[in-house]
Order: C-alpha cells, then sequence, then structure tokens
C-alpha cells in the first residue's frame, strides 16, 4: 500500500504539484492521467522518495518516506520518466549491480536475474551492452530493473514510451499479471492504455487531482458532473443523505462560493427529482449538471474543460 497525504511542491514561487491525497492498495492497479506538464512526474519523484514535498507525506507500506527512508525505499521499485541506465554495461551487469544495490543475497541474484529477465523480454539481449540496444529494449531493461529484489509497490512513469505496438501489448500483459500480488501505479498521457489496464485513474491537471474515478463501474451507474452557486459547507451533508445518491466526490480546487462534485447514482430520474428539490430548498442554483458518459476521453475532457479561475 502506498498513501499520499496533500503532496504539494513548489519550484521557487510556482506550485507544480497541489495538495493530492489517494490511497492504492495492493492488487490494485492505478493510472496517473495528464497532459504533459500536468505534474504527473513530480508526484511520482516523490512518491518514489527522489523529490522531497514541499508538504504533505508519503507513507509506503507502514512507512513514513520522509522519517525512515531506507525501510520505504526497500518496498519500492521505480522506473522513471528516462531509465536509469549505464550505458557501458551490459543487461545482465546491470541488473547484477541493481540488485546487489537492492539486497538481493548473492546467492539468489543469478536466479532472480534471470526470472526478471524472462519477465520484462530482455532474456536474448542479456549479452549486450545497453548503449547498443534500442529505445524500446532500454525501457525494457528499466523495467527490469524496478522489479529487482521483488518490491511489493511499483511507480512506473511512462513506461510504454519507446514500445512498439507488440511491446505495449506485452506490457499490458506483464502489469495485469503482477497486479496479483503488488501495488502498481503508472503514469501516462495514453487515455487507450490508462482505460485498458487501470483498476483506477487518477486525474491530474495544472497539479491538482481532479478525480479520482473507479474503472469498470456496475451496469445502471450514472455519474452526473454538477456545479452548484452555493457554499461546499451547506451542499455536500445534505446531497450525501439523499437515497438514490451513491458516491459523492469534490472535483477541482475548491471555492467558497461553488460546489463542484462527481455525483454517482443507480437512480437516475429519483436523483435529478430529489436534487431539484433539495437545492432548490437550499436556494443554490445549478450552474451545471452534466451526465458522464462511462469513457475515460469523455471524463478527462469534461474534468479537465474548465481551468484558471475557475478552478478546473
Amino acid at each position: 500500500m502506498i498513501v499520499a497525504e496533500g503532496l504539494t511542491r513548489f519550484y521557487g514561487k510556482f506550485e507544480a504539484v497541489s495538495g493530492i491525497s489517494f490511497t492504492a492498495v495492493s492488487g490494485e492497479v492505478v493510472g496517473l492521467l495528464g497532459q504533459n506538464g500536468a505534474g504527473k512526474s513530480t508526484v511520482m519523484n516523490m512518491l518514489a522518495g527522489c523529490l522531497t514535498p514541499s508538504r504533505g507525506r508519503v507513507f509506503v507500506g507502514q512507512h513514513d518516506l520522509s522519517k525512515n527512508p531506507h525501510a520505504a525505499k526497500n518496498l519500492v521499485g521505480y522506473l522513471p520518466e528516462v531509465p536509469p541506465l549505464y550505458p557501458e554495461l551490459t543487461v545482465a551487469e546491470y541488473l547484477k549491480f541493481c540488485c546487489r544495490i537492492k539486497g538481493v543475497h548473492p546467492k539468489d541474484i543469478n536466479q532472480h536475474i534471470t526470472e526478471i529477465m524472462d519477465l520484462a523480454g530482455i532474456t536474448e539481449v542479456q549479452r549486450q551492452v545497453i548503449g547498443s540496444l534500442s529505445k524500446g529494449y532500454r525501457q525494457r531493461t528499466g523495467l527490469a530493473q524496478a522489479l529487482c529484489g521483488n518490491p511489493d509497490i511499483l511507480l512506473l512513469d511512462e513506461p510504454t514510451a519507446g514500445f512498439d505496438p507488440k511491446q505495449a501489448v506485452g506490457f499490458r500483459k506483464l502489469i495485469r499479471k503482477l497486479a496479483k500480488d503488488k501495488t502498481i501505479l503508472f503514469s501516462s498521457h495514453l487515455l487507450s492504455e490508462v482505460q485498458e489496464i487501470c483498476d483506477r485513474v487518477l486525474i491530474i491537471h495544472q497539479g491538482k487531482l481532479m478525480m479520482d474515478h473507479r474503472m469498470n463501474q456496475e451496469d445502471g451507474i450514472i455519474t452526473y458532473r454538477l456545479i452548484a452557486q452555493a457554499a461546499p459547507g451547506r451542499v455536500l451533508a445534505p446531497l450525501r443523505q439523499l437515497s438514490s445518491v451513491q458516491r459523492v466526490k469534490t472535483i477541482g480546487e475548491p471555492r467558497p462560493d461553488q460546489t463542484r462534485v462527481m455525483v454517482q447514482t443507480d437512480q437516475s430520474a429519483a436523483f435529478t427529482s430529489q436534487l431539484f428539490t433539495l437545492l432548490s430548498g437550499l436556494n443554490a442554483p445549478i450552474i451545471e449538471l452534466t451526465p458522464m458518459q462511462d469513457t475515460l476521453e469523455n471524463l478527462f475532457l469534461n474534468v479537465t474543460a474548465q481551468t484558471g479561475a475557475q478552478g478546473l
């Protein structure tokens, strides 16, 4: 399990990541989805312990990353956007080096390397110098180093960069196989890739977590995007008490004069009737009530449609 609590990162006065919180558990594949420059790599670097948050905390398993970094990092395998490779080493030499760093017992290293090379699909190039490999094979070598030591948590930043279509299909199969007993987070800007692999998707836009969406929701569940002209403190509690409402999730940057939420219901007609009655009684005009089509593309476009002063 990995937990992010209010992760914030400044570069000078620029706030690259703002107050991101979420939890990912074992057996779950969570995708960080966002446009280039949204803050995905910054979040990954903070989760991996490569970058110190300006505010907020990361828990890896039961360990606070800031207080017990060695124990926390032992549980993590990390593939950054640019794999940390040594071009003058062969693939096998590099992985032996990584295994020693990860504390793999010397008697187990050769067998362990054989297993992870097979998983990553690089057995046939194990004697080649890394600098001579294609981009796809270098990326797969980087994935193999993330698997060294059999970590409980995998953090993969744009892991399919450089893959051809066949390699990308193989990667997706590998992730589903590894997810049986690991927590996996990977970032991507490819909607189709995230939709096919992930159990959940975290949509990040301009450094903010805009939506935490579970994929493959039950049949009959409808999600509405609701914006009401009233303070969240007045609307959220009674909204969650409506009998037709299953889940309410706030989105965007908090605003004192507006409530912005995603609402899930399996009783669409009852929900709209109850909602209109509630908001009329609260004197809270509806600015927007949009049913969301259950495709990641539509969710992404709707959630990131408004930015800047309007908080999305």
